[in-house]
């Protein structure tokens, strides 16, 4: 890219993308997101009873995957995806064959901007996966590729050009994302806030990925996408998209991969449980304290030039340095290793991807 272009009008992207929509109910939401959603193609991951059967409004082009079918399609290594957890989503990164996902949640409404127009969330996220980040030198006019903004005088020539974008993180109106602790103190506290900005996050700055809404190149970072252990028969719940997070930027960091984090919003409908959600939490709030420096310090060697090599070199420090914390961590460092065995099988590098063979359904 020239230093001073900007991008090109975002293309639809319509055979390139996948919606990934974990859930446990029927999905009358998409009724409200049809406008948006409808031409493309949605991988709907039901986690609970798979006997259940979940009403998709007619008129999407979909597949639909329950515990059943992950046990086939992946055998032994099913043991991988998180059951009863909004983890189970990351079984749909593995079984697309598009370039892109985004992942939304089904009590993910369809926000509104100050001037009263209905957001269309995926056009932001595409616009934003299609523009280069900026982790190295941060532009005070936040993302430089925007309509109206440019680099600041100071920022360096050398980097104008930015690196590739590998996900972008959206946020929420109306019921933030918080832990249990601040919900219990703040029940009724609302987002009415709408920041206008989308910016890269530093290299070698971590932050709290949310899966609710959110974006990347599979094929960029697909592996490391990994939503870890969670849920049902594990110690830990509602870290799923902050391992993945954490995991994911450390890589991109090596790899000069970039994330983006802002607009767009979706309007989050409804808060869950706080103290369900302590209950889920509490070990990680513990265990944060530890993990946070961990990913802070983690360093990949340089012969790790892959996504996947990179993801299995840090399962080993996680097993090696976590793993002394608790034995949970010695499962979920072996669950990350069989998590990109899966993938290959699935997405083998250079040959014709295995098909999935789901309950296809439209």
């Amino acid at each position: 890219m020239a230093q001073y272009s900007k991008v090109a009008p975002t293309p639809l992207l319509k055979d390139e993308l996948d919606i990934v929509i974990p859930t446990i109910r029927n999905l009358d939401f998409l009724e409200m997101w049809r406008p948006f959603f409808q031409q493309y193609h949605l991988i709907i991951v039901q986690d609970g009873d798979p006997s259940k059967v979940i009403k998709v409004p007619e008129g999407f082009d979909y597949e639909l995957y329950n515990r059943n079918d992950i046990n086939r399609i992946l055998g032994p290594k099913a043991s991988c995806i998180s059951f009863k957890d909004s983890a189970c989503r990351c079984f749909g990164y593995m079984v697309s064959k598009k370039k892109y996902i985004f992942t939304i949640d089904d009590d993910c409404f369809v926000a509104k901007d100050p001037s009263g127009k209905d957001i269309n969330a995926l056009e932001q996220h595409i616009k934003n996966l299609l523009s280069p980040s900026t982790p190295f030198f941060f532009n005070t006019l936040y993302d430089p590729y925007r309509e109206g903004a440019d680099f600041v005088r100071g920022y360096p020539f050398s980097l104008r050009e930015g690196i590739p974008t590998a996900v972008s993180h959206g946020l929420w109106l109306n019921i933030p994302d918080y832990d249990a602790p601040t919900q219990l103190v703040k029940p009724l506290e609302r987002n009415t806030r709408f920041v206008d900005a989308v910016l890269t996050i530093p290299k070698g700055t971590l932050f709290p990925m949310c899966g609710m809404n959110l974006a990347f190149n599979r094929e960029l970072i697909g592996p490391a996408m990994y939503f870890g252990l969670m849920g049902d028969g594990q110690p830990i719940g509602r870290y799923d998209d902050m391992w993945a997070g954490w995991c994911m930027k450390v890589i991109c960091d090596h790899l000069g991969l970039g994330v983006k984090t802002g607009l767009p919003y979706i309007w989050h409908s409804k808060a869950s449980n706080p103290f369900v959600n302590l209950k889920k939490e509490y070990k990680g709030i513990y265990w944060q304290e530890e993990l946070i420096p961990f990913f802070q310090s983690a360093t990949l060697p340089k012969d790790c030039t892959t996504v996947q090599g990179c993801y299995l070199e840090l399962s080993k420090q996680v097993k090696a340095k976590l793993g002394k914390d608790d034995d949970y961590f010695i499962k979920l460092a072996d669950a990350m290793v069989t998590w990109v065995e899966a993938w290959d099988e699935l997405n083998p590098v250079g040959g014709k991807a295995v098909e999935a063979n789901g309950v296809v359904a439209k």
